[in-house]
């Protein structure tokens, strides 16, 4: 059976995240996940998550000066140390409240110079992580979502990865990101399954509940499990209404 974890940073965010992570657990998820938890104390947050018994299974570095248009810093050249102060700040509060994954977030750049930033700054990342016993995942963003984000398709962050050369390093591959932007998803799941982290699904075109669109998220899930991929499924689609209100994929998957 497939277990499912909710992403905080669009389900419920009209509660407080150990709310959000008490509702997660009423609701039936395994497992949660967030985006920027940096504004709740990690002891509040690491208290809701053993009340529930919910693993957290990753956070993503926070994304720098959001009005001035930044949407991470780990790619931009020229701005080293403050992406390693975000990547330092992700994973001690990861390691406070037992998170296993950290996302890193590249930001917005081009070029042979932004992607030499970036692998120094994941390198930087995978060592830290390492002594806590963390994995540093990197996502590909699609350009509709997230116009001039440096990393876009699975094949980039696999050669990034490469070029890194750190076992704790893997893929988050989401499910609508990589259809937007290659598509061919069956294929790329089985073919880079040794190099995901974690996994995650909306719908396509419009990023809501996954029950409908141009995915058949049930042809996915029971590839993944014929792949022998156990980990949970994470959700991260934006709500057509309220988040209880949509929830009824959630019992048909199961």
């Amino acid at each position: 059976m497939t277990r499912f974890s909710a992403n905080l940073g669009f389900l419920w965010q009209e509660l407080s995240l150990p709310d959000a992570i008490r509702a997660a657990k009423a609701a039936g998820f395994d497992a949660v996940e967030c985006h920027y938890p940096y504004d709740t104390p990690a002891e509040t947050v690491r208290q809701a998550l053993e009340e529930t018994g919910l693993p957290m299974l990753g956070l993503n570095t926070a994304r720098g000066n959001v009005a001035a248009g930044d949407n991470g810093l780990a790619a931009i050249p020229g701005r080293e140390e403050e992406a390693r102060d975000l990547i330092d700040q992700a994973i001690d509060y990861a390691a406070a409240i037992g998170t296993p994954n950290v996302h890193v977030m590249a930001g917005k750049a081009r070029g042979e110079e932004a992607r030499a930033t970036f692998i120094a700054n994941l390198r930087y990342a995978c060592e830290r992580t390492g002594k806590v016993g963390v994995t540093v995942l990197i996502e590909p963003l699609n350009h509709r979502d997230a116009p001039g984000y440096f990393l876009q398709t699975a094949d980039q962050a696999l050669d990034i990865i490469a070029a890194v050369s750190a076992d704790n390093l893997k893929l988050m591959f989401d499910c609508y990101h990589i259809q937007i932007m290659q598509g061919d998803l069956t294929h790329r799941l089985q073919a880079h399954l040794a190099a995901i982290g974690h996994i995650q699904i909306a719908a396509v075109p419009d990023r809501r509940e996954p029950d409908h669109g141009e995915i058949d998220y049930r042809h996915i899930l029971q590839f993944l499990e014929k792949l022998g991929y156990d980990k949970p499924i994470g959700v991260e689609y934006r709500p057509a209404t309220t988040t209880d209100a949509g929830l009824a994929w959630l019992q048909a998957y199961k």
